[in-house]
């Protein structure tokens, strides 16, 4: 399954954040971008548990996190 994570960050944390989903084992592309978020990531799991659980349980805790919308693909690539 993939997902696209949109990230907003606190102040002064997206080159952090960013340097850290880049080593994150399920993200499978990372970008900075302008507009109401600060990345989106590209993140890949066998199951919708597994996105959920890389969602909730490492990018959610990440230091400079504030914010998370995920969508799910319904595309299978």
């Amino acid at each position: 399954m993939k997902a696209y994570v949109l990230i907003e960050t606190t102040v002064g944390k997206t080159k952090d954040a960013l340097e850290s989903l880049q080593h994150m084992d399920g993200v499978r592309e990372v970008d900075g971008v302008t507009g109401d978020y600060d990345i989106v990531a590209v993140i890949e799991g066998d199951s919708l548990a597994d996105i959920g659980d890389l969602v909730t349980g490492k990018i959610h805790m990440m230091n400079g996190v504030s914010k998370t919308t995920t969508y799910v693909s319904t595309t299978a690539t």
